[in-house]
């Protein structure tokens, strides 16, 4: 019988390759290439090749613990179960990490590294939620019940996460670039040699991503005494 797709995903090393190539080239060319020399700006905009896509990167990798959050729902198999957790964990790190570049880079540019921005106040709620996802499993010892309401929450989560970070942003007034009337970040900040960088580096960050999960899972496979290359 072939593998199934998860383990085939979790045993390649193609995906794995080009995400080292891709992280090398986005600190490499995004240090050092040329940027536009934008007033309030200046420098500060290679924080595009980092907070950005950071959070491009959480939201495909939590999407991707959702579809195994229903994949578990579906068909019961824990080991959806344990791709769920891993991908939402490192969803939160990589929010947490778009919390803390942002935080930088409205100190250099607004002047403080918290000033209520409707949009970072939305984007903590938002990772204030997806810990809460983590605590709750902690918190429920029945290893099958554990997995359901995990996997029901983190379907709610997920969802949530849309009109918190791309629809109340935008209703009220912010500084964010796309919110409160602003023109969004790419429109008009961005040159060609910039999405030379910031294409590839959110394929970087998502690979990178979802390559840190995997091992987590692995690890969890080992723990649980399963095989990883077993369906």
């Amino acid at each position: 019988m072939s593998k199934s797709l998860t383990n085939r995903l979790l045993l390649a090393k193609w995906w794995k390759l080009i995400a080292i190539l891709l992280m090398i080239y986005t600190f490499a060319a995004g240090l050092l290439m040329p940027v536009p020399r934008l007033d309030i700006l200046n420098e500060t905009i290679r924080n595009a090749y980092f907070h950005v896509p950071m959070w491009f990167g959480m939201m495909l990798i939590l999407l991707f613990s959702l579809i195994y959050s229903i994949k578990y729902l579906s068909t019961g198999n824990l080991r959806y179960d344990y791709v769920a957790i891993e991908a939402a964990k490192v969803g939160v790190l990589y929010g947490l990490l778009g919390l803390t570049t942002g935080m930088i880079w409205a100190q250099y540019t607004w002047g403080a590294w918290w000033n209520g921005d409707p949009k970072q106040n939305m984007a903590a709620i938002a990772m204030l939620m997806y810990l809460a996802y983590i605590v709750l499993r902690g918190s429920i010892s029945d290893q099958d019940q554990r997995a359901k309401v995990s996997a029901v929450y983190n379907i709610f989560a997920f969802v949530a996460l849309f009109p918190l970070l791309y629809i109340v942003p935008r209703l009220t007034d912010s500084l964010h670039p796309s919110n409160g009337g602003n023109q969004g970040f790419v429109a008009y900040d961005m040159d060609g040699w910039m999405r030379l960088v910031f294409y590839p580096a959110i394929i970087g960050w998502t690979f990178l991503g979802l390559w840190i999960a995997s091992l987590n899972v692995r690890a969890t496979y080992l723990e649980e005494g399963l095989d990883i290359e077993a369906n």
